[in-house]
């Protein structure tokens, strides 16, 4: 057999992606590890959510820098148990994580800090990740995605660090094109970055897509 002609085969591809009606209820919650309530991730969070709320999927932000996550102490008792919780139970990690296994998408937002996600965000990536891990992986199959903004360098590196997260886990990842990763200092400077602007609206696109496939 041949290959078949590129426009035939982009015809095909065209038809297989269009997007599918999305039945019953479906939600996306993101979790947010900027300090900053009102500042550019969170914004492009509720910028994302918009195009996903046209689709009518419910949407849930958690700004986990007002929970004050205390840090992992690598004591392995979530590994021993196997229950996917943490041992601190005096923050709101488990509740955030069953808010997580819950949800049927997950978008992992962070600002790049010194070249890597915010100290918030590492708490909860070290903590939610093991104990996720080794109990059952309770995030398998989740549809996720990453949602990064930085100053003028060290985006790529936060968007690995939140996807590696994703794929350990054993998610779907949904990318876009460009990747979500948006540049601004002053908010709400991101609004000026066509490119990130134009992955926003691609990704909430591609993530409802995505989420109604799956549902099929």
């Amino acid at each position: 057999m041949g290959i078949k002609p590129y426009s035939v085969t982009r015809m095909r591809i065209e038809g297989v992606l269009s997007a599918p009606r999305i039945d019953g209820d479906m939600k996306v919650v993101a979790i947010n590890g900027s300090p900053r309530l009102i500042g550019n991730t969170a914004n492009a969070v509720g910028d994302l959510f918009d195009e996903l709320e046209k689709e009518g999927i419910e949407t849930e932000h958690v700004q986990i820098y007002a929970d004050h996550l205390s840090p992992c102490n690598d004591c392995r008792s979530c590994e021993m148990r196997g229950d996917g919780r943490c041992i601190i139970e005096d923050d709101r990690l488990n509740e955030i994580v069953d808010m997580m296994a819950e949800a049927d998408g997950i978008v992992l937002a962070s600002p790049t800090y010194y070249g890597s996600c915010t100290g918030q965000m590492k708490i909860f990536l070290e903590r939610a990740g093991l104990a996720t891990e080794t109990g059952g992986l309770r995030l398998r199959r989740k549809v996720g995605a990453a949602l990064v903004v930085q100053a003028h360098e060290g985006g790529s590196m936060v968007y690995s660090e939140l996807v590696n997260f994703m794929l350990r886990n054993q998610m779907v990842v949904c990318g876009s094109t460009p990747c979500t990763i948006l540049t601004a200092k002053d908010t709400p400077g991101y609004l000026k970055d066509e490119a990130g602007m134009r992955a926003l609206r691609t990704l909430g696109r591609e993530m409802s897509w995505l989420l109604g496939s799956l549902s099929r």
